[in-house]
């Protein structure tokens, strides 16, 4: 599943007329100002028109922004449910937290595996814990503006979440985008007869360590080295060890200035992606080969555009995130993790998230459409 943004697909502000200041856009779109552009020429849409996609932003962002306020609670919340999940819930029967991290099987094949070690599996997870904690603290103060203000422009119909200040923003709107794709997929998998199965798990313990690991194997395999490194060797003519680390971290730090290229690559790895699912590892069902597929194209493209935490931080919410809270369900309500899963409580997160990503969706294609308007009528 990512932002100030540069090069590429337009980023000025999702009202018309991006060439002039952008300070005093929002202010002349909400007002319904008298544009600079002669509209009975028909170079650009008159008060009329500026006032009602003013309208039609507001009475999408206000519910747009209840159901983003309600997934940012269950995203905080979901912290606490996880350190009871690995620390207090005993849900790895016979084994707990204090279990020698040498004794995982992503060490079997090593001369470490099952060797004394002072770190336990609790440690590691509390590491992992605290460095999402981080991400997450950080993704709500920037890259430009902070989450509430960011917000509040969305409230007030001054933008779509379309434009990125705020890194949380962007991660839960492709997050919820990417819930949305994987329950349409599922269901059009399952009307087909393609069922979707997970790997047996031996130990919930260590398959919610696990998910929660993934976020940052997964993300920096292939995000950062099999897309980062390939887009900056496509678009960078310079080279210095600090500029690399800067590109790879946030690749719009390249500047993008045709993502064609780029999406080849993100749909390339998007597919490697979906395929290491289902024939690496413990392999899901071949009906995880679409899903992944779609999720690791989504995850890409956060990446190239909004950078490797944002990234990190969809992939985390669609790991650690809903298991912490399939988990808690599991053990307040004393029932299988599978039971869970089916539970109401998990029924209604997910049509709260199917929402958002109708929401976003429409979002992301109001905006797209005004920016076209904008050039069409104001080329620059």
């Amino acid at each position: 599943m990512p932002p100030d943004r540069s090069g590429g697909i337009d980023d000025d502000d999702d009202d018309v007329g991006g060439a002039r200041s952008g300070q005093n856009q929002d202010d002349c779109n909400d007002a319904g100002c008298h544009t600079d552009v002669d509209n009975d020429a028909g170079r650009g849409p008159g008060p009329a028109a500026l006032a009602k996609q003013s309208l039609v932003r507001q009475l999408l962002g206000v519910p747009h922004a209840a159901l983003i306020s309600v997934t940012f609670g269950l995203f905080l919340a979901s912290f606490p449910m996880g350190a009871f999940v690995v620390f207090a819930s005993g849900i790895g029967g016979d084994i707990n937290y204090d279990l020698p991290l040498t004794h995982l099987d992503l060490f079997e094949g090593t001369g470490l595996h099952l060797a004394p070690s002072p770190v336990s599996v609790g440690d590691a997870f509390a590491v992992m814990w605290l460095g999402y904690l981080v991400a997450f603290a950080a993704a709500c103060m920037g890259p430009a503006r902070g989450f509430m203000g960011a917000m509040s422009d969305i409230m007030a119909g001054r933008r779509t979440a379309h434009r990125f200040d705020n890194y949380m923003l962007g991660a839960i709107t492709w997050f919820s985008i990417l819930v949305l794709a994987s329950i349409v997929i599922t269901a059009a998998q399952g009307y087909a007869g393609i069922e979707t199965v997970p790997p047996e798990s031996e130990n919930d313990l260590l398959e919610f360590f696990n998910v929660t690991l993934a976020p940052i194997v997964e993300e920096t395999g292939f995000r950062l080295v099999l897309v980062g490194i390939p887009v900056f060797l496509m678009y960078s003519g310079r080279f210095s060890l600090r500029y690399v680390a800067r590109c790879l971290w946030r690749p719009d730090t390249v500047g993008i200035d045709d993502h064609r290229r780029a999406l080849a690559v993100i749909v390339a790895v998007g597919l490697l992606f979906g395929f290491a699912h289902i024939a690496l590892g413990e392999p899901w069902s071949e009906g995880k080969f679409a899903q992944a597929a779609a999720g690791g194209i989504i995850l890409g493209w956060v990446y190239v555009r909004y950078g490797f935490v944002a990234s990190v931080l969809v992939h985390w919410a669609t790991n650690y995130f809903i298991f912490s809270h399939a988990h808690f369900i599991s053990q307040t309500h004393l029932v299988t993790l599978e039971e869970a899963f089916s539970h109401p409580m998990m029924f209604s997160l997910e049509v709260i998230l199917a929402a958002c990503g109708i929401l976003s969706v429409a979002a992301i294609i109001m905006s797209s459409r005004t920016a076209g308007s904008s050039h069409r009528d104001h080329p620059v």
